[in-house]
């Protein structure tokens, strides 16, 4: 009996022709189970192909440079005697594998101290508890950043995983309703007004014409590429996606409302990163269209003449930006006495003084106690010291921050705690006030911020797989993607202040910066 093995391409998603980019073996090659063989390189994910069984090549069937596709095939390696009667053929469960992954070893679940996940309960005169069998070792609850983060870290590291996702797509609200659309957008707009601005240096270009169906079909683009490279990224970890809502039913298992019914699934670990949802402001019309939050915002239905801002912190003054490049007339209101509550006054006053210039107005210290539906536009009323003197817009961008989602999950009967707000108390290392279940991302704490997510996801799912890791949140960076950007990191100065720090300040001029003049 041949002991041959043929290994070809795995399912890798919905690539066809993917470069293979490197070649790691050649014929005669001795190599161990789960060694690469080749690397492919596709415009969304690096993958590894490796060997499900140990012995020595006989032929690889591939060079650099060709593509490849699923089934296509990749090498022929002669098994061991010992283990060719059990292996499985190379195509029926060698999968792509992330390139760059391997990490130290993760004890097996079952191998992890009793102390680590239960203080308390076990010692070593006390007998073994016998072992209990879970559909997966961590369960991940929400696919944004953070989430799949999470989830493809724990796989890295040999876990079992599950990652259940209410949407079709993964991603969450970053990449599908948030921080990608508004930047694809946020770039169409600067790169408008930067024509406009060239005409004053002697580079006049004609007034541009907007299709907003070619312009809105670019910004799925944008999405659909990275959402489909996290769908193949999933699938080479062989992490098991599940689309549905979830609900914890006990501490160790969560009930997911699907499309065919109900599904219960089971865990010995749980991660939630279930995220927020844009605060709805009550006494509005919200069922009327054209009172928007910053999702319906970014559908770029319409460019309405008058847009009415409620809201000046970052998102509403992003989604400014866009409405105002693409030719909508601005209002900005704010609450509180500054855009941008709890940034530096002295970082947003740039900022303040270009858009002062460009809006219709921008009104601090003002709410906005009506808006009534009308045919002929949204009737506001304001109160304030200074007030609109026009109170009648086409459209009203709601942007008042976020809600988290922490009291939607049935977090009560796992018995996570949860604020009156919706956030969950977590310690360094991401962990509730049950041992076994992690909390990360928006629902754990300002700011809230996808690439905070994203390191809180890998420290909990290193946690999870026994590891020595824990989150510090003192140097967390944020940007506002307006013209000009407002960014910054760790501490402010207005922080520093109330806490009583001793801080050093260095101004530089904006004025005085060769590149900045050079931009005009």
């Amino acid at each position: 009996m041949s002991n041959l093995i043929e290994i070809c391409v795995p399912d890798i998603g919905d690539f066809i022709d993917v470069p293979v980019v490197e070649v790691l073996v050649k014929a005669g090659d001795r190599v161990e189970s789960d060694q690469s063989l080749v690397t492919l390189e596709s415009d969304k994910a690096v993958m590894e192909i490796p060997s499900p069984v140990a012995g020595t090549v006989q032929s690889v069937d591939v060079a650099e440079g060709d593509f490849v596709s699923e089934g296509w095939l990749v090498a022929k390696v002669e098994a061991d005697e010992d283990i060719a009667e059990t292996s499985a053929p190379a195509d029926s469960d060698s999968g792509a594998k992330p390139a760059a992954t391997k990490a130290v070893e993760a004890p097996e679940p079952s191998q992890q101290s009793a102390a680590t996940e239960e203080p308390g309960a076990a010692t070593e005169t006390a007998p073994p508890e016998p072992a209990v069998e879970y559909d997966c070792d961590v369960l991940v609850l929400g696919a944004g950043p953070g989430g799949y983060t999470a989830a493809f870290r724990a796989a890295d590291l040999g876990l079992k995983v599950v990652l259940v996702e209410r949407y079709a797509a993964l991603g969450g609200v970053c990449l599908n309703v948030g921080c990608i659309p508004s930047k694809a957008l946020l770039h169409a707009a600067v790169v408008i007004d930067e024509a406009a601005a060239m005409a004053d240096h002697g580079v006049v270009f004609g007034e541009p014409e907007i299709e907003l169906d070619k312009l809105r079909g670019w910004k799925e683009k944008v999405i659909g590429q990275l959402t489909g490279g996290l769908a193949a990224m999933s699938k080479q970890r062989k992490v098991t996606v599940i689309q549905g809502t979830g609900a914890f039913s006990d501490p160790h298992e969560m009930t997911i409302e699907t499309t065919d019914g109900e599904q219960q699934i089971s865990f010995s670990k749980a991660i939630i990163a279930a995220g927020s949802q844009a605060f709805k402001l009550p006494g509005l019309p919200w069922d009327d269209p054209r009172v928007m939050d910053s999702t319906d915002a970014l559908e770029l239905n319409d460019i309405p003449e008058r847009l009415l801002v409620i809201g000046g912190g970052i998102i509403g003054l992003e989604m400014a930006s866009v409405y105002q490049g693409l030719g909508s007339e601005v209002t900005v209101v704010e609450l509180t006495g500054q855009l941008m509550p709890g940034t530096d006054k002295d970082l947003v006053r740039p900022l303040q003084k270009r858009i002062t210039s460009r809006y219709a107005g921008i009104f601090v210290n003002t709410s906005v106690t009506a808006v009534q539906a009308e045919d002929d536009g949204l009737h506001v009323t304001f109160e304030g010291s200074k007030v609109p003197g026009n109170t009648v817009f086409d459209r009203v961008l709601v942007s008042t921050g976020r809600t988290p989602n922490g009291n939607l999950i049935g977090a009560e009967a796992a018995g996570v705690e949860v604020t009156e707000r919706g956030f969950i108390p977590v310690d360094m290392q991401m962990r509730t006030n049950v041992p076994h279940i992690f909390a990360i991302g928006d629902l754990v704490g300002q700011p809230m911020l996808a690439h905070k997510a994203t390191h809180e996801g890998k420290v909990a799912a290193e946690v999870c797989a026994g590891m020595k890791s824990a989150f510090d949140a003192r140097v967390i960076p944020s940007v506002a993607y307006t013209d000009p950007e407002v960014a910054g990191v760790g501490v402010t100065e207005l922080e520093a202040k109330e806490q009583g720090l001793e801080y050093g300040k260095g101004v530089f001029p904006w004025a005085a910066s060769g590149r900045a003049l050079g931009l005009g």
